[in-house]
């Protein structure tokens, strides 16, 4: 590094020049920001959807404004993923999340469902922001800024339908003719592919078996609080006893709704979205093979055809262009991917374990406290004097109860009526548990 790069002005010890490499080594600062919120429900006589505010600050020169707000309905962002799939082959593209249909409802999503919803498209469109490439695409910028009308108008602008459907056929008909050889950096990569989809899938399965079973764990005990209670009501001896199992049973609940919450935010989110990953990987590579096979079909066609040589030559060359620059931008943005889904997948897995330490730690100290309430308790009431209600009476005369007094009694000890006792029964009787001859 210069060293005159640094200012005049600017201290030259060794931690300030540290910090300064630091400093312009990061990236540029982040200049688009976007925030999916306000689900809002629309019901029409054809049909019932949900649509989502779509707030975009910016300080990009492109951009005619700094602040955009719209609002957008899930189609719009198939649209866009699919544009940006269209203009990107070989790139990949930040998964949606699933398209969910219950027929027969009135309200088709709840609000678990569709908050969830929110946060995943407010990922998806983030994503966007922080890709190098798709963050400057035309249609994405045209998603952000335009209002319905406006976005309802480009839409019309692309390829018709029978334009579509002949890319589709031609796509169908590469694929299932295959690659003859694919380079090996993309069979090591297939593979990569293959064997990820297997364990996050997996890894998904499981999560969502526990977060369902603690689920129903949590709705049965919901169930036997409030029994406990009315119980509580015909048993008048035990009162205390059942409403305090009842308020146990409260706090297991609410310690079993907090740890709920830390693996419904923390862990399943990001596993599923790496499930639906592994997804657009598999349709990333199928793209990236149709252009090869398009470019080996050309050439096969160019060894057995003696005419129209030049203009398969020119046509192979422009495949080949094409080939070179698709499976460059798969192998920059794989890295970049590989990076990001090993910081995601550690980083959610460190939050549970976290989360879970913290549960556990708090469980210790409340137990920690409840104990030591308890022992004061007991240790309160054993350093109490009883009220044994005795008369001394006049000097000479034998103590005797005070009228209504409860008698004395040790916990375990059958219950005697001692004052009861005529004088002869006294006289020569040995106290069982004291050890004291009566005189």
């Amino acid at each position: 590094m210069d060293m005159n790069s640094f200012s005049p002005m600017m201290p030259t010890s060794p931690l300030s020049m540290i910090n300064q490499v630091k400093f312009e080594d990061e990236p540029d600062l982040k200049d688009l920001f976007i925030t999916v919120d306000e689900p809002e429900s629309h019901v029409t006589t054809i049909e019932t959807f949900i649509t989502y505010r779509i707030i975009t600050k910016t300080s990009r020169g492109e951009f005619d404004s700094s602040e955009f707000e719209v609002r957008r309905r899930y189609q719009d962002f198939l649209w866009l993923k699919g544009k940006l799939e269209e203009a990107h082959p070989t790139l990949i593209i930040p998964p949606l999340p699933e398209k969910f249909i219950v027929k027969g409802m009135v309200e088709r999503f709840n609000d678990d469902f569709i908050e969830t919803r929110r946060k995943a498209l407010h990922k998806f469109l983030n994503r966007i922001a922080d890709h190098p490439t798709l963050t400057f695409n035309e249609d994405f910028k045209v998603f952000l800024t335009a209002q319905a009308w406006e976005l309802s108008s480009h839409k019309k602008q692309g390829p018709g339908l029978l334009s579509r459907m002949g890319q589709t056929v031609r796509a169908v008909a590469m694929s299932m003719r295959g690659v003859k050889s694919r380079p090996e950096e993309f069979m090591e990569m297939n593979n990569f592919i293959e064997i990820f989809s297997q364990k996050i899938n997996l890894i998904d399965k499981i999560s969502q078996r526990i977060y369902k079973e603690e689920r129903e764990y949590s709705d049965e005990m919901k169930e036997y609080g409030p029994i406990h209670v009315l119980w509580s009501a015909s048993e008048e001896d035990l009162v205390d006893t059942l409403k305090g199992v009842a308020s146990c049973i409260d706090k297991c609940c609410k310690a079993t709704e907090k740890r709920m919450s830390g693996l419904s935010e923390a862990l399943l989110p990001v596993v599923h979205e790496y499930v639906l990953y592994s997804e657009m990987l598999m349709g990333v590579m199928k793209r990236r093979d149709q252009i090869q096979a398009e470019l080996d079909s050309k050439v096969e066609a160019l060894t057995y055809k003696k005419a129209d040589t030049d203009l398969l030559t020119e046509e192979i060359g422009k495949l080949e262009d094409k080939v070179e620059c698709a499976n460059n931008a798969l192998k920059a943005d794989w890295e970049r991917w590989k990076h990001n889904m090993q910081n995601d997948i550690k980083s959610a897995f460190t939050d549970m374990a976290e989360e879970n330490i913290h549960y556990y730690e708090q469980s210790q100290i409340e137990r920690g406290r409840e104990a030591e309430t308890q022992a004061e308790g007991e240790a309160g009431s054993m350093h109490r004097e009883p009220d044994v209600g005795l008369d001394p009476g006049s000097p000479g005369s034998r103590p005797g109860p005070k009228p209504g007094a409860k008698p004395l009694r040790h916990p375990g000890i059958p219950r005697v009526d001692c004052f009861k006792i005529s004088e002869a029964q006294q006289f020569g009787m040995c106290c069982k548990f004291c050890k004291l001859k009566t005189p």
